[in-house]
């Protein structure tokens, strides 16, 4: 398991910036959460089954190392345009062939549409869940006035059986009962 706070600070001095983080159990989540958040599936394929929509990605940053390629993105609805996931990644390049290396590095596509459409074999962990409060970022990023709870996860995701990818995933404020 890796450090919220570690994939965050690839990006942020603070955590704080983006939210207050509090690390729950999945029966701590509202039904709505709990079906975007607790699978060992890709949040790709969960967020375009929730939201009856495919989604795109837009690369807000990028943090790239000898070893490691990172981003953040925030998750984009076809069907309206509206943000409806933030997230960070970073992968192992070395765990990557190279035409799925180069997909990822053309920002064109979220990473688990690449994952599925190269079929590789892959494992994906759900390591933690999160009760979200944002701050500033957050807020900016998911278009609110004023901080909304959301909730999120950090997964990790093997390829061909080997640990690739670190991921946190928040999506923005559902609108529930």
């Amino acid at each position: 398991m890796f450090d919220i706070h570690e994939l965050i600070q690839l990006f942020y001095d603070d955590s704080s910036v983006l939210g207050e983080f509090c690390e729950v159990d999945s029966g701590q989540l509202p039904d709505e959460y709990q079906r975007l958040l607790v699978h060992h599936e890709h949040m790709t394929v969960a967020m375009e089954a929730y939201h009856e929509s495919l989604v795109d990605v837009d690369v807000l940053q990028l943090n790239k190392t000898d070893t490691h390629y990172a981003r953040q993105i925030v998750l984009r609805r076809q069907s309206d345009g509206e943000i409806v996931q933030f997230g960070i990644m970073r992968v192992a390049l070395g765990c990557l062939s190279d035409p799925i290396r180069a997909e990822i590095e053309l920002q064109q596509r979220p990473l688990g549409r690449i994952l599925v459409r190269h079929n590789v074999l892959r494992t994906v962990h759900l390591c933690q869940l999160f009760r979200v409060i944002p701050h500033a970022e957050l807020c900016r990023l998911f278009r609110i006035d004023q901080p909304l709870p959301t909730y999120g996860r950090t997964a990790g995701i093997e390829l061909n059986g080997q640990p690739a990818i670190e991921v946190l995933e928040i999506p923005a404020p559902l609108s529930i009962g």
